[in-house]
């Protein structure tokens, strides 16, 4: 059997931060107390707390304001090189060998 990764909210992570930020305790002994697996992921909260502040742990499916636009960007490039990919290719009128035009 897979061990389930387990999965802490947004409240639980702030708390256990506050334990360390505010209060001065030590990280492992906060990981130790809360029952959180290792002192690495307390550390990496702690990292991103500090990182962002307010807009920090936004859940699953929720992304920070900076992210969302990383994100509108990309699918922007993406546009923009499928349409000079489009441009780029050969148009049907433009089919006729060398500089020959046809008169009918």
């Amino acid at each position: 059997m897979g061990s389930r990764k387990k999965s802490y909210d947004r409240e639980f992570k702030m708390e256990a931060v506050r334990l360390v930020e505010e209060k001065g305790r030590a990280v492992s002994s906060v990981a130790h107390d809360l029952g959180i697996g290792t002192n690495k992921t307390l550390y990496r909260w702690i990292e991103e707390y500090r990182s962002h502040q307010g807009d920090a742990f936004p859940g699953s499916g929720k992304r920070r304001p900076e992210d969302e636009d990383v994100k509108q960007l990309k699918k922007r490039i993406a546009d923009l090189e499928e349409e000079n990919k489009i441009l780029k290719g050969q148009r049907p009128s433009s089919q006729t060998p060398g500089n020959k035009v046809s008169i009918y």
